[in-house]
């Protein structure tokens, strides 16, 4: 059997011009993760990590942090997260336009951007903005659909169970590939990979095994290698 350990990213830099950074904080979680799966007498085979810059850093960061004796990291772009900034920029617009509820969830935010409370109403109007994301309600030519979205995670999740036996395979993603990749080892509808997306700590563990071309769920968003001042949702 192969084991495979799905890291989320450290925090990034949502509200900032470049939303695509490792915060200093995000940076210090991904160092964590490295010291403590080589303090566990982790043996990666392979070490792969999205095309993204948080989750580029986050491997770099964890692979230094565990003495440089992990194998050399590589990038896989079907590792990227759904378009996040494409979201807000494109799709947001077009809900807001369309329901005036949302309309209203987006100006809250908005409002709330430069405050201590902004994390709050995000994620207010983040969820039926990726609901309705899901669901194909909402499209924008610059932005990848949902559904291919999930199909290229598959394809990834696909070739790497159909992949040599007897591997120890570091994972550096985001939530929404966490997420999907979850949902279709239980078998789950798609509205539970966006369930589990909002779940996922960043930095945190979670832990599949696999072979003979299927998956089995050991534990999700691990986080007891992380102290209380290492912990955060965004």
């Amino acid at each position: 059997m192969s084991e495979l350990i799905l890291v989320r990213h450290g925090q990034a830099t949502p509200f900032e011009a470049d939303t695509d950074q490792l915060s200093p904080l995000g940076a210090a979680q991904a160092q964590a993760v490295g010291v403590h799966l080589a303090a566990a007498g982790l043996r990666p085979t392979d070490v792969i990590c999205g095309p993204l810059v948080r989750q580029r850093e986050s491997a770099r960061l964890a692979h230094a942090a565990a003495g440089g004796s992990w194998p050399q990291i590589s990038t896989d772009p079907r590792l990227a997260e759904y378009d996040g900034d494409g979201l807000i920029q494109h799709l947001a617009p077009v809900l807001a336009a369309q329901n005036s509820e949302f309309a209203a969830l987006l100006d809250a935010f908005n409002a709330q951007r430069e405050t201590p409370e902004r994390n709050r109403y995000f994620q207010h109007m983040l969820e039926p903005l990726t609901d309705a994301y899901l669901r194909g309600e909402v499209e924008h030519p610059e932005v990848e659909t949902w559904a291919d979205f999930r199909g290229r995670v598959r394809v990834f999740l696909r070739d790497l169970l159909g992949g040599p036996p007897k591997r120890t395979v570091v994972l550096f993603t985001s939530g929404g590939v966490i997420g999907v990749t979850v949902a279709a080892v239980l078998q789950a509808p798609d509205a539970s990979a966006l369930a589990l997306n909002w779940r996922v700590r960043n930095a945190s563990l979670t832990r599949l095994t696999y072979g003979g071309g299927r998956a089995s769920l050991d534990s999700f968003n691990e986080t007891a290698h992380l102290t209380p001042e290492l912990q955060s949702w965004r």
